[in-house]
């Protein structure tokens, strides 16, 4: 708004309040980047075009070909009531923002708090000083304003009173010694823990698995193949976590509407998008070059365009995302072998596919259940119904059923006595693993089984007493003499 509000003299000056930042925990402006560029990716390189010719320029194209939902943003309760509370009082509200004109009456329409807006136009980029002008041209009086970062300075100077939201410490000591302060929001604390659960370390324990080989050929008395394994699995971890990165910022809106991933980082406002997109470039670099360094390049460049490619798009695709999430899996295998000099055999390959479908099949009914528990309907941006249950059911417990029968079969291949010692105690793996796959898919159909059955693992104590049994079956077959047990059964 350029021209002049028309205000009665009022007990209080009116109050202009900043968007990015203050009213919501998020930016516009960079959702609406994200939106365009996984939304529609084909207008990316308009973008770099468009950003060519000013912000407000590129804000305003933006905003013409994406579309959001304002009930869905992450608005700071605090300052959302304290908003409404002076609005009772008949106080002035305006939203005042450097976002497009066309965003911000949006969001001023859906909350219906505002007495009037103020935002870039496609030529003029209202931030700074401009804002602060085009306030003081509107309210000659004086106004107050709520604002949250550096570039909000120019317009305290303007403003008779500041009032500070979610400021970083060197802007809120700055601002209280050079203007009047009429109300402080403190920032939340819990911005490292954000981060942390922005990255998901809990999710690398899948990346064990480039361990897997080196221990089925008996490499453990190897340290270089230790070290090189290792190596290879700080690779995968800081790749996989510029994915979910990526993948956070790709589904900010499906996660908004989930009862649950509603709460990460990213939709949720506490932690930056804009910092987790730059932590996707130091985290890619970092897992790279490891990568690079054991000789694994190819194959993590090839992990991390599958992967890339089932977060952005082919999640989206029933049936054939839960393929490409066991053939993931199955990639973290053959890139440990590599890495270590250990070569997955094709046995442990054809175990790992029917394997590791199984569990990306639970992850798909525990969704689907609790979509049916909700009222049914279709997975948030997803190819599945909440009817989809009982098949997805049978195809998850087949391929469990089939991952165990490959290997009882292996154990009947007449090479694994040049391997093992003592290949009878073998015969407890195949039976463990049943047991775990039937108590997953009982923990599923009780709607007890969290989304990634590779996290409920890790947490559950039975799942760590059935590791360890089929741990000492594995080594005690490797390693024990091979009269020993002869001698217990009374051969």
């Amino acid at each position: 708004m350029d021209k002049r509000v028309d205000i009665e003299a009022q007990g209080e000056a009116p109050l202009a309040v900043d968007l990015d930042g203050t009213l919501i925990r998020s930016d516009l402006f960079v959702e609406g980047m994200v939106r365009l560029a996984f939304g529609k990716p084909w207008l990316a390189p308009s973008l770099l075009f468009w950003l060519t010719r000013g912000r407000s320029y590129a804000k305003q194209r933006v905003f013409q070909v994406i579309d959001f939902d304002p009930a869905a943003l992450p608005y700071d309760e605090r300052v959302l009531s304290w908003l409404n509370e002076e609005r009772g009082k008949g106080r002035i509200i305006v939203l005042a923002s450097a976002c497009d004109r066309v965003a911000v009456e949006k969001v001023a329409n859906h909350l219906g708090t505002f007495d009037a807006v103020f935002a870039s136009n496609g030529e003029t980029n209202l931030k700074s000083e401009r804002k602060a002008e085009s306030l003081a041209a509107a309210f000659p009086d004086g106004f107050v304003y709520a604002g949250n970062e550096a570039a909000d300075i120019a317009v305290w100077r303007a403003a008779k009173r500041a009032v500070i939201v979610n400021a970083s410490p060197s802007v809120t000591e700055r601002a209280t010694k050079e203007f009047d302060v009429e109300r402080q929001f403190a920032r939340p604390s819990g911005l490292a823990d954000a981060f942390v659960k922005a990255i998901r370390p809990q999710q690398w324990s899948k990346n064990l698995l480039v361990f897997l080989p080196m221990l089925v050929g008996q490499g453990w008395m190897q340290p270089e193949s230790w070290l090189y394994a290792f190596l290879a699995f700080w690779a995968l971890s800081l790749t996989a976590s510029a994915v979910y990165l990526l993948n956070d910022a790709a589904d900010i809106d499906a996660d908004r509407a989930h009862p649950r991933k509603k709460n990460r980082p990213f939709a949720a406002g506490t932690f930056p998008l804009h910092w987790g997109l730059a932590s996707v470039a130091v985290f890619l670099a970092l897992g790279l070059t490891l990568a690079s360094f054991v000789g694994v390049l190819w194959l993590a460049l090839a992990y991390l365009a599958l992967t890339t490619a089932y977060s952005m798009w082919l999640k989206r695709v029933a049936l054939l995302d839960v393929f490409l999430l066991a053939g993931l899996y199955t990639i973290r295998i053959v890139l440990g072998g590599a890495a270590t000099g250990f070569p997955a055999s094709d046995w442990l390959l054809a175990f790992s596919c029917f394997f590791f479908l199984s569990l990306a099949l639970v992850k798909r009914v525990a969704e689907t259940r609790d979509l049916a528990a909700r009222g049914g309907g279709d997975v948030s941006h997803r190819g599945y119904k909440s009817t989809d249950t009982e098949i997805l059911t049978i195809m998850g417990v087949s391929a469990g059923f089939v991952a165990n029968l490959v290997l009882a079969l292996y154990l009947q291949d007449r090479t694994i006595t040049a391997h093992y010692r003592e290949p009878f105690l073998l015969w407890g793996l195949p039976a463990i693993g049943l047991v775990w796959v039937c108590r997953l898919w009982l923990k599923a159909a009780r709607d007890e089984m969290d989304d990634d059955p590779i996290v409920f693992a890790a947490r559950d104590v039975y799942s760590w007493m059935l590791v360890g049994a089929a741990a000492l079956c594995f080594f005690g077959a490797s390693t024990l003499n091979e009269n020993i047990i002869p001698a217990i059964l009374g051969r």
